[in-house]
């Protein structure tokens, strides 16, 4: 957490503001230093407000903070570089959320690795009428991830991401296992 640094001055002192009858008065001066004390983190704040809101800048606990603003899927066990990406990212994924690409996004955010996704429906078009249909007569979604150690990846978490980012009509299930050989 940030604190007040000890050597703390404001940009804008309250003594050289008070009206000419306290120029002099040595207690007003010293309680109004008091204030000045307080007030200088605000000012120091307010002087540098865009970069609390640059996830690559901000603070880390203001990094949490905006993780909440802008609807992340994240648990709080992510490194912070994973959770500045998130927020940095967040736009586009809601922007692409319940399509395939926006389901990718999200589990290479959580996980680091492209899931494999196999969905039953397809499109096709055909010269004459009654043509076959693509896909399979059920809806379904298969999300497969690869990594190089599965016991070392939670299924409950990949879960919980694609329940977040799948699009809502479809039932699916998860995977975790190793990756291919070569």
């Amino acid at each position: 957490m940030r604190g007040t640094p000890a050597a703390s001055v404001t940009p804008h002192p309250l003594g050289a503001a008070l009206p000419a009858v306290y120029a002099d008065d040595d207690f007003t001066q010293r309680f109004v230093a008091g204030l000045d004390v307080v007030l200088a983190p605000l000012f120091h704040v307010l002087d540098c407000l865009e970069s609390y809101f640059t996830p690559a800048l901000a603070p880390e606990d203001f990094v949490d903070w905006l993780t909440t603003w802008v609807g992340t899927e994240l648990d709080g066990t992510e490194p912070l570089a994973t959770r500045r990406r998130a927020v940095a990212t967040a736009v586009l994924l809601h922007r692409v959320r319940g399509t395939r690409r926006g389901l990718s996004e999200a589990v290479h955010l959580a996980f680091g690795v492209r899931p494999e996704i196999t969905e039953s429906g397809g499109a096709t078009w055909s010269a004459r009428p009654l043509g076959p249909f693509p896909g399979t007569p059920g809806p379904g979604l298969r999300v497969t991830l690869r990594v190089r150690d599965p016991a070392g990846t939670d299924p409950h978490r990949l879960h919980a991401v694609v329940a977040a980012a799948r699009p809502a009509h479809l039932p699916f299930t998860v995977e975790v296992t190793g990756p291919l050989a070569p």
